[in-house]
């Protein structure tokens, strides 16, 4: 296949290049500066640009566009940039796809397990319905924003949870343990929905050539995990002391709404749609995902 990849150059976009050229598919990316190819196209989808010729040559879209979350302070205008990176962008996407005169068979849509808010003591599928808080509004419109390619191609809404990685949303605690400040978050009793780096790639690739899926897709390990089991799992892992624990009082005076929003939700989310049609985990432990994470 043909795939044509938005975020290409980010913790998620490197991998899922890499898979889809082991997998033997061609890939080009969305830039937002001077193409340095062929393997190239400037868009700008603030302004609401995208080059037809780039959607019609693809047989498949990835669009993985978003501001990091873990930049703070989340001040109002950063807020709204979080919003608009992702809304705005796929808003583009949906009408250059459903402007296309040959538009392409399947688009991989970013979105994120902060649909469903914090649900403690819930198991979480893809029928449950969307939570509260400022995530949750962000990507129940970051979703709602394919709506105009919806009847023209086959679009899949990957929910991402915590993306187990050298980087990306592990740098703070990878960071925090190197120092020998390991510890446990909140309570340490909620769960995290999490993803090795190698399965986010996988499913994405999946997702594209192997599935007729549509609609959300929960990308999350098969196995629960808390966020204790999960910060202990990299202590071990980096050869550093687990010894502390950040009350939810002082990391709310610290971060603020990221710490509700990111740090202490309790989510028990299965990958169920993903499951059922076949695909088949790599690292099915948090345990495993943070070892192939660190090594």
């Amino acid at each position: 296949m043909r795939i044509l990849v938005s975020g290409a150059s980010g913790l998620i976009g490197s991998a899922l290049q890499e898979e889809l050229r082991a997998d033997g598919h061609e890939v080009r990316t969305l830039v937002r500066r001077e193409p340095g190819g062929v393997s190239e196209y400037e868009w700008h989808p603030e302004e609401g640009r995208l080059p037809a010729e780039a959607v019609e040559w693809a047989d498949g879209v990835v669009t993985l566009s978003g501001a990091p979350l873990g930049r703070l302070p989340w001040t109002r205008a950063y807020r709204r940039e979080i919003y608009e990176s992702r809304v705005t962008a796929t808003r583009t996407v949906a009408r250059a796809i459903a402007a296309s005169a040959d538009p392409p068979r399947v688009w991989v849509s970013g979105s994120a397990t902060g649909f469903y808010g914090d649900r403690p003591g819930t198991v979480l599928t893809e029928e449950s319905g969307p939570g509260d808080g400022f995530l949750a509004g962000v990507v129940l419109r970051w979703e709602a924003a394919t709506a105009r390619a919806d009847d023209v191609t086959r679009v899949v809404h990957i929910r991402t949870g915590l993306v187990m990685a050298d980087g990306g949303a592990l740098a703070p605690l990878q960071l925090a343990t190197r120092l020998g400040a390991g510890a446990a978050i909140g309570t340490g009793r909620q769960q995290w929905p999490w993803i090795s780096l190698a399965d986010e790639a996988r499913a994405i690739v999946h997702l594209l050539a192997h599935s007729e899926l549509s609609g959300p897709v929960n990308l999350t390990g098969p196995t629960a995990a808390t966020s204790a089991e999960i910060t202990r799992a990299l202590a071990r892992e980096m050869h550093r002391p687990h010894l502390f624990r950040l009350p939810a009082r002082l990391l709310r005076l610290v971060l603020g709404e990221p710490a509700d929003e990111m740090l202490l939700p309790d989510q028990r989310i299965l990958p169920v749609r993903l499951q059922a049609d076949g695909f088949t985990f790599r690292h099915t432990t948090a345990e495993e995902a943070v070892a192939a994470a660190v090594r």
